[in-house]
């Protein structure tokens, strides 16, 4: 499994495609979502313009398609990836 940090770097995203941008983002992290790759998705609610995934995928080269795919990638934002273990999962994971 996967945790990454999506920072959108909102000084460089041009601001005439800023609702355009952000909108194919939102639909990219859904269909990967609706696709089973991507098992948590959400903002920070500490930091503007910052979000986590929490991603299961065969392979980091798998992931790294998958980012590639973000319409903020490669310039507009920072993709902070880490492989993890998960050794304990709640059942009741919400996302309260």
């Amino acid at each position: 499994m996967f945790l990454i940090t999506i920072t959108i770097n909102s000084g460089q995203v041009p601001t005439e495609q800023a609702e355009e941008l952000l909108a194919n983002h939102r639909a990219w992290f859904t269909s990967q979502f609706e696709a089973g790759h991507f098992k948590i998705v959400g903002p920070l609610k500490d930091k503007g313009m910052a979000g986590i995934v929490i991603a299961k995928v065969a392979s980091r080269e798998a992931l790294d398609e998958i980012i590639a795919q973000d319409a903020y990638y490669p310039d507009l934002a920072r993709y902070d990836v880490a492989e993890f273990k998960a050794n304990l999962v709640a059942n009741d994971i919400t996302g309260d």
